[in-house]
Parts: structure tokens; C-alpha cells; sequence
């Protein structure tokens, strides 16, 4: 596929900038809008009685394969990602929140938000296979065998969100609130392959990579601008919002040791993305198929790899395999449904002395990332220490993320301005394998 031109998107990201979305200003003791997207409990904490979002963006791009300093050093970024053994796993993952608006109304709490997400996965990728999709540089044969699903995935899409929430119980000590988002989805594009249980040998004969005695479930699906290829960021910024198609909620509930000076901890845990959004397109397409490929007298190599080198759309590489006469489809339909990334996330924020806080951070996954239909995310255990003031806060976040390792780096905020990155000190120290940053600007009016 035009040597894998995924990764070509995925340096784009890197070079502009990597998941934990705002992580450290997300638990600020300012608390806004953020607050309210990690847990919707948390509305009844805003610091101020009216809150407006202005604008807030998020970038993250990780994987396990290529380190920062790989990338300042000019390597060859493709042929490094499929070396070894190890499953290739990435994630390039933005969101983008727009106007918001949240208010206090006694024990009550409401919020209305704006957000684009967008995401683009190499899920569980057999190096060895990649690279000779890649490149062909691989020599004499190769045999492989997994028991996984290998996916391809890229997704965008929009929501709205409108949320609530409730103190149930405050006294001198002590407080408890519970709060709900229901979220409004507005599907943009969609595009997946997936390889599930792979057997197959890779034979290079003079330049040419061949791909013979191979079985395979494989899914095919593409939606919305992701028809015309998925490498190209033009076709997710313009494809963010489609129509409303789904609905999906986050709930959760909030307890706070109180003092006179704010609070002693602030913990919470919630349950985000439980729903699921429907693609409606004219050219939308969805099918299972079971791939086959032998030997034949046209064929007697098998599957010439060079056949995907100049394709661009999940829809050529689909074509390639049926005329080859390699594809036996099983189901198809028009309209197919993709679950959002239902997450359990908990957290405390403990103050250890006066203006200096502790925020101890986990989420996990509560979906199976190689299911076809599944949007992936990671799981993340964080630490954020953090300098807070009224106006002013400076915190370092360290993360272990499920795909990068380790990962380290420094964020501030400056009245309604926050800016920062959970990578930056890692990157430079260590070579990271993660790279992110985050930019916003809030209003709070008493």
C-alpha cells in the first residue's frame, strides 16, 4: 500500500508534536470543563460559577517500536517499526474541544461541549509481514503464524455533550456528588482492515516478495471521506462532524475530604464512552471475507506483494484480492455500527501540604481493542505532582502507558491559559517512544 502509508501520517503527527488527553491539567484544582470530560461529577466542583470553554487541543502519538531520538536522528523510520519480534502497536489520537459552556445552580450543575476526535491505529501488526509489505527486503522464506487480529484502524468523528450533575450530600467535613454526560455522536469517516488468525509464508523470489499457503479472517470496511485513503490529515479535519448517528454517556461520582483551605482529597471514579455510533453512507462498504491463498497455474508464487505498492484506499487493496480470486466473501452490509472506547478511570488528588498536591491517576480499557468494530484506546497509570495557586499552577506528569512505557513531562496554567506535554522530559532524557501536547484557554466568571 504504497509502502504502508500510514506511517507517513503517523511521522506527520510526530513531527507536529502523541494518551492520556490533558493529562495534570485534567485534575487541576481550578476546576473547569476538563475536569468535568474526565469524570461528570465533577461539575460541582467548578471553581467559579460559570464556566466557558474557548478552545482546547490534544495531541498524542505513541508506539513501541521508534524513539524520539530516532526521529531527530533521520533513521528509517519504516524499516526500524517492523524490525524484531514484537507486534508492531501505534496510536496517533487528537481531540479537539470547541465552545463549552458550564454553570452552578444551587446543588445542581449543568455543561454543554463541543468535541472532534480523531484516531489512526496500527493494532498488534506481525513485523515480518509488515516489512515485507513495506519494503520486500526480507530474504529466502518466512513463515508465520498469530492468534490475534492485526488491524489497520483510523476513525473521526464529532459530539456534543450535555452533563449534570448533583451534590447529594455536603457538611463541614465531607462531600458527594454523582453526574452523567450524554453524549450526541456525529460519525465523520471510518476505515478498518483486520487480519484475524493469519497463517501464511512469505517467499522472496529475486526482488519480489510472495505471500502463498495463507488462511485468514480478514474485515474490509470504509466509510465517509476515508473512502478516498486515510493517510492524508485533509480527510479527518474535513470529516470530523457527519450527521447525528449515536449516542453514548459517562458516569460518574466524586468524594472530597474537605478543609477550610479547599480540600484534603478530591477522588472520583467514573465509567466514560458507553455507546456506540452508526456509519450511513451511500459508499460505505463492510465485509468479512475469508482469504485463501494458494498456488495456482497463473500464480504459481502466490500473491506478488508489489501489487499493493501504489495503492492508497482500503477499496484498491479489496479489489487486488477479489480479482485475484483470493477473498470468498462471508457478510457485508451498507451501514455497520463501531463501539466507542468504554474506559473505568479513578483517581485522588491528595494535598500533601499547603499549595502542594499529589494526583495519583488510572484508566482501563473495558473493551477488547481487536474486535473490528471497537475504536482502541490504552490503558494508563499516572502521577502528577503539582504547584497550585490561585491563578497559577506548574505540575510534571509521569505516565505507564500501555503501549510507550514510561513517560514524563512538565505542564502550567496561567489564569484561563494551560499549555504542556506528559512526553517532553522523557523524550529529551530517554528517548521516549510517546510524543504529546496540549494547548487551551477557559473563562471562569463569577
Amino acid at each position: 500500500m504504497k509502502k504502508l502509508p500510514i506511517i507517513f501520517c503517523f511521522i506527520s503527527f510526530l513531527n507536529m508534536t502523541a494518551q492520556d488527553h490533558f493529562s495534570g491539567i485534567n485534575m487541576s484544582t481550578r476546576v473547569g470543563i476538563l475536569n468535568a470530560g474526565m469524570n461528570p461529577a465533577e461539575l460541582s466542583n467548578l471553581s467559579s460559577k460559570y464556566e466557558i470553554n474557548i478552545f482546547s487541543a490534544s495531541v498524542n502519538a505513541s508506539n513501541n517500536k521508534i524513539g524520539f531520538s530516532d526521529i531527530v536522528n533521520g533513521e528509517n523510520l519504516e524499516n526500524l517499526l517492523f524490525t524484531g519480534n514484537t507486534p508492531v502497536n501505534m496510536r496517533v489520537d487528537a481531540e479537539i474541544y470547541g465552545p463549552g459552556f458550564a454553570m452552578k445552580m444551587d446543588k445542581w450543575a449543568f455543561g454543554f461541549t463541543t468535541k472532534a476526535a480523531a484516531k489512526l491505529n496500527l493494532i498488534d501488526i506481525d513485523p515480518q509481514l509488515g516489512a515485507a509489505i513495506n519494503t520486500g527486503n526480507l530474504i529466502g522464506s518466512s513463515s508465520i503464524s498469530n492468534d490475534y487480529n492485526q488491524r489497520l484502524n483510523g476513525t473521526s468523528w464529532g459530539e456534543i455533550g450535555i452533563s449534570a450533575a448533583r451534590n447529594v450530600f455536603e457538611n463541614e467535613n465531607h462531600k458527594f456528588n454523582a453526574g452523567a454526560t450524554l453524549k450526541l455522536l456525529f460519525p465523520g469517516s471510518y476505515t478498518n482492515l483486520g487480519l484475524d488468525q493469519f497463517q501464511g509464508t512469505i517467499n522472496t523470489i529475486g526482488a519480489e516478495a510472495y505471500l502463498n499457503n495463507t488462511q485468514a479472517s480478514m474485515n474490509i470496511a470504509y466509510s465517509g471521506n476515508f473512502n478516498d485513503g486515510f493517510t492524508d490529515f485533509n480527510n479527518y479535519s474535513e470529516s470530523v462532524f457527519g450527521k447525528l448517528n449515536g449516542v453514548a454517556a459517562d458516569f460518574g461520582v466524586n468524594y472530597q475530604w474537605k478543609d477550610q483551605d479547599g480540600y484534603k482529597i478530591n477522588a472520583g471514579i467514573a465509567v466514560r464512552n458507553i455507546g456506540t455510533m452508526t456509519f450511513k453512507d451511500d459508499a460505505n462498504s463492510s465485509a468479512n471475507y475469508a482469504l485463501n491463498i494458494q498456488s495456482t497455474f497463473s500464480n504459481p508464487n502466490g500473491l506478488a506483494l508489489s501489487q499493493f505498492q501504489n495503492t492508497t484506499t482500503l477499496k484498491e487493496v479489496e479489489t487486488i484480492l477479489v480479482n485475484d480470486g483470493y477473498l470468498t466473501k462471508t457478510t457485508s452490509s451498507k451501514n455497520f455500527k463501531v463501539t466507542l472506547p468504554t474506559v473505568f478511570s479513578a483517581y485522588a488528588d491528595i494535598k500533601v501540604i499547603p499549595k502542594f498536591f499529589v494526583a495519583l491517576y488510572t484508566q482501563q480499557k473495558l473493551k477488547d481493542d481487536t474486535s473490528d468494530n471497537q475504536v482502541t484506546t490504552q490503558n494508563v497509570v499516572s502521577i502528577t505532582p503539582r504547584f497550585s495557586l490561585k491563578n497559577y499552577e506548574i505540575y510534571s506528569s509521569w505516565s505507564d502507558n500501555e503501549i510507550s512505557g514510561i513517560t514524563g513531562g512538565v505542564g502550567l496554567r496561567v489564569y484561563g491559559f494551560y499549555m504542556g506535554s506528559s512526553s517532553i522530559v522523557t523524550a529529551l532524557a530517554s528517548d521516549s517512544k510517546q510524543a504529546d501536547f496540549y494547548v487551551g484557554y477557559r473563562l471562569g466568571l463569577k
